[in-house]
């Protein structure tokens, strides 16, 4: 059944507005009134709803049901993901991260970040990227949606308190990310991902200083937009999601 975010009150009994885009995209697919779609607003849980009328840029539907239907991990993991160069690559990372189950992104400006956004293009982006996150979560069955954290320096970023524990992936690692989850109770984390090269010598040595653990991935280098999401796998798969 077809899922669309709507960001607002979905109360039984209800009728709603869909959001333009969503209308749009009902009237190219030629859905019909009286078709059932999956509504959800991002504050947990979904509706089943029945279509009423379907134009080019309104739509609205009747909320049939409440589903209680929540499938987030319950260790909250943020991605805290050096800008790659490229616009796709942080899309791809954006997109298969809440895929895996995410529950935060930061993004950070690095030594290495080839892509420099400041001012109006680093708003665009932002907006490009809250989109990327609706789309996945429609897509993924996810009914909460990723926080996008602002793009910030990673300076200024691992300076603050942290709100979790911060891991460091580094190839300079000993002790392997997949070995610390083994012994470790699941928990929430934050994963430090560099850009293309990693994060420099200097940037490592103060996220460690900070309080981060540094772990390793196993023998291999992996590409920026590989790191983060094996990291995800890694430790779903070794905490089986509890």
């Amino acid at each position: 059944m077809p899922r669309f975010y709507c960001p607002q009150p979905l109360i039984e009994g209800a009728i709603v507005d869909l959001p333009e885009a969503v209308a749009h995209h009902l009237h190219v697919v030629r859905q019909q009134p009286g078709d059932e779609v999956v509504l959800f607003n991002g504050e947990g849980g979904q509706v089943r709803a029945r279509l009423r009328e379907i134009g080019k840029r309104r739509a609205s539907a009747d909320v049939v049901a409440f589903e209680d239907v929540d499938v987030e991990l319950p260790y909250p993991v943020t991605l805290a993901q050096g800008l790659p160069e490229g616009s796709t690559k942080m899309d791809w990372i954006v997109e298969k991260a809440v895929e895996l189950g995410v529950a935060a992104i930061q993004p950070l400006a690095a030594a290495r970040s080839v892509v420099k956004l400041s001012g109006e293009r680093a708003e665009k982006r932002q907006a490009h990227w809250e989109g990327v996150i609706v789309a996945a979560s429609e897509q993924s069955g996810r009914n909460r949606l990723a926080r996008l954290a602002p793009l910030q320096d990673f300076g200024r970023y691992i300076a603050q308190p942290p709100d979790q524990p911060r891991i460091l992936l580094s190839p300079r690692a000993t002790q392997s990310l997949a070995g610390w989850a083994r012994a470790t109770p699941p928990c929430p984390v934050t994963f430090l991902i560099g850009p293309e090269g990693g994060f420099s010598a200097q940037e490592e040595d103060a996220a460690i200083a900070a309080g981060a653990l540094a772990l390793s991935m196993g023998p291999r280098v992996l590409r920026t937009e590989t790191a983060g999401l094996a990291a995800l796998a890694t430790l779903n798969a070794v905490w089986a999601e509890v």
